[in-house]
């Protein structure tokens, strides 16, 4: 008997179905992870153990993602093979890292007291809620300070870099929401649009390039939530916002 072979839309299904599997569909958070570190190198100037910084940062959201998922869930069970596969490699470049740059460790008390906040929320299942949303922009953040010590370079020529970057992943928070989850809530808009232009504030107080970012991110919050966008269209203009807030970054 003949076995029939698998037709090319049937793999591709299966490969795209395994791919959900491993890759959390969380869009947004691609950017959070790679703009602060792309901000901390660019900043502090590039050395060879940002690669396997980078790499045990990335390892390390796939794997507390589905740790996450695990708690709110209860079903450890279901995310033990994302958990097996994700943990040695998060584990085995983060040791390389701390071998090479102990005092990257210096950051671990921090960002484990963020993640118990995080495990709180998913317990709770509101990983949605506000807190959790700023708590999880603190933890990229760092991830500028992070890269600086890496090459031991001293963290004020990093700071203005950590400044530009938590100030636009604050307001996006604020921002995605008036575009999504809370469209008709007129006390977000507020809150949004008054941060944005305190941020542009602080924004002009780092240069010129900063404050002309900082102009397109107010308008934009003020603008755009009076538009029916679709998430994948927020999150497509993310992406462009946020090379201009990298550049914003690099430049002062």
């Amino acid at each position: 008997m003949t076995i029939p072979r698998p037709t090319t839309a049937t793999a591709l299904s299966r490969r795209r179905r395994t791919a959900r599997q491993y890759i959390p569909p969380q869009h947004g958070a691609w950017a959070m992870l790679l703009v602060p570190w792309l901000a901390g190198v660019l900043a502090a100037g590039f050395r060879w153990a940002h690669l396997p910084l980078l790499g045990a940062w990335l390892t390390g959201y796939l794997f507390t993602y589905y740790a996450l998922q695990a708690i709110k869930t209860r079903r450890l069970s279901r995310f033990r093979p994302q958990l097996l596969l994700y943990g040695p490699i998060a584990g085995g470049l983060g040791v390389l890292t701390v071998i090479g740059h102990p005092r990257v460790l210096a950051y671990a008390p921090a960002y484990a007291c963020l993640l118990m906040i995080n495990a709180y929320y998913a317990r709770m299942r509101r990983e949605r809620a506000i807190v959790n949303d700023l708590v999880s922009v603190v933890q990229s953040c760092l991830m500028v300070l992070v890269a600086a010590t890496v090459t031991g370079a001293a963290l004020t020529q990093s700071l203005p870099a950590l400044i530009i970057v938590l100030l636009y992943f604050t307001g996006t928070v604020l921002y995605v929401k008036t575009m999504i989850r809370e469209r008709n809530n007129p006390a977000y808009y507020r809150i949004s649009v008054i941060y944005h232009v305190l941020g542009f504030v602080a924004a002009a107080c780092l240069g010129a390039m900063p404050a002309t970012v900082f102009a397109i991110l107010l308008a934009r919050a003020a603008a755009f939530p009076r538009y029916r966008l679709t998430p994948k269209h927020v999150g497509m203009m993310e992406i462009g916002t946020a090379v201009l807030v990298l550049i914003a970054a690099v430049t002062v």
